[in-house]
C-alpha cells in the first residue's frame, strides 16, 4: 500500500507540473493564434466575409500559456480518491506564437517545423499514452505497472513542460538585454549581464549528450540561479528552481543548421531570446 500511495502521488505531482507552473503567467482572456486568425479582418481579396470585431492582442505566447493554465484548473478538479477514476482532459500540442520561419536566420524554418510538429508532438502523444496506461493500472491495483510507467511519465511530461516554456522564451523581436527588475536581479546575482550570458552559454554548451540549460529562480533564497538538466528532466521537478529561461541543447534543436557546432547555436539563440517573456515569468514567480 505504501508503494501504491507513493506511485500515485508521484503521478499526480507530475501531471500537475505540466500545467500549474505556467498558471501565474497566463492572460486568461487570450486566445490561440488560430482563433485570433479566424477572428481577424479578412485580407484584401481573401473573400467577402465581414470582419470580426477587433480584440486586444495578448502578449506573445499568452494564448499558449492560458490554454495550459485552464487545463490545469480543470485537472485540479478531476483529482479523485484512490480507486475513483474520472475522465481527464488530454494534453495537446500548443500553437506557436509565431511562424516557423520567424526566427530566421538564427533558427531556420525546417528546424522549427520538425522541432514543434514532430518532436514536441511526440512528447504530447506519448504522455497521453503513458497516462492512459497508468490510469488502467491504477484501476486494476497493478503497482508493478504503475512504477514501471514513471520513466515514461517523467520523460514525456518533462519534454512537454520544457518545450511549452521554450517556445515562449523565443521571439522574432527578441535579443538585446532585459530591462527593469530582471536586469537588476541578473546584475545582483551574476555581477553583470555579460557575465550571466557567458556562464549560461558555457553551462549549456557543456551539457553532455542531450539536455537543457536553464535560468531559474530560487524562491527560498530569493535569487537567480543557472542549472543544467539532463534529457527532458523538468527544472522545477529536478532542482526546485522556478523556470524562467530554457535553452534546448538536444541535437534536434540545432543540428540541421549548425551540425555538431553547438557553440554556434548558443551564440545565435541569444538574438531571439524573448526578454519580455522571461521578465514576466520572473515577476510572476516572486508574487
Amino acid at each position: 500500500m505504501a508503494v501504491l500511495l507513493i506511485a500515485t502521488r508521484y503521478a499526480r505531482c507530475l501531471k500537475s507540473a505540466v500545467f500549474l507552473h505556467l498558471k501565474k503567467h497566463c492572460d486568461c482572456g487570450a486566445r490561440s493564434p488560430a482563433a485570433r486568425r479566424s477572428s481577424a479582418p479578412s485580407a484584401a481579396g481573401a473573400g467577402g466575409d465581414a470582419a470580426a470585431p477587433s480584440v486586444s492582442r495578448p502578449a506573445p505566447g499568452a494564448a499558449m500559456l492560458c490554454r495550459f493554465a485552464s487545463a490545469g484548473r480543470s485537472s485540479a478538479k478531476l483529482v479523485a480518491p484512490l480507486g475513483c477514476l474520472v475522465p481527464r482532459q488530454k494534453h495537446t500540442l500548443p500553437d506557436l506564437p509565431y511562424d516557423y520561419a520567424a526566427l530566421e536566420p538564427h533558427i531556420n524554418a525546417e528546424i522549427m517545423q520538425l522541432h514543434h510538429s514532430k518532436h514536441h508532438a511526440a512528447y504530447v502523444n506519448n504522455l497521453n499514452v503513458a497516462e492512459e496506461k497508468y490510469k488502467e493500472a491504477l484501476a486494476k491495483g497493478d503497482v508493478t505497472t504503475q512504477v514501471s510507467l514513471q520513466p515514461a511519465l517523467k520523460f514525456n511530461g518533462g519534454g512537454h513542460i520544457n518545450h511549452t516554456i521554450f517556445w515562449t522564451n523565443l521571439s522574432p523581436n527578441g535579443g538585446g538585454e532585459p530591462k527593469g527588475e530582471l536586469m537588476e536581479a541578473i546584475k545582483r546575482d551574476f555581477g553583470s549581464f555579460a557575465n550571466f550570458k557567458e556562464k549560461l552559454t558555457a553551462l549549456s554548451v557543456g551539457v553532455q549528450g542531450s539536455g537543457w540549460g536553464w535560468l531559474g529562480y530560487n524562491k527560498e533564497q530569493g535569487r537567480l540561479q543557472i542549472a543544467a538538466c539532463a534529457n527532458q528532466d523538468p527544472l522545477q521537478g529536478t532542482t526546485g528552481l522556478v523556470p524562467l529561461l530554457g535553452i534546448d541543447v538536444w541535437e534536434h534543436a540545432y543540428y540541421l543548421q549548425y551540425k555538431n557546432v553547438r557553440p554556434d547555436y548558443l551564440k545565435a539563440i541569444w538574438n531571439v531570446i524573448n526578454w519580455e517573456n522571461v521578465s514576466s515569468r520572473y515577476a510572476a514567480c516572486k508574487k
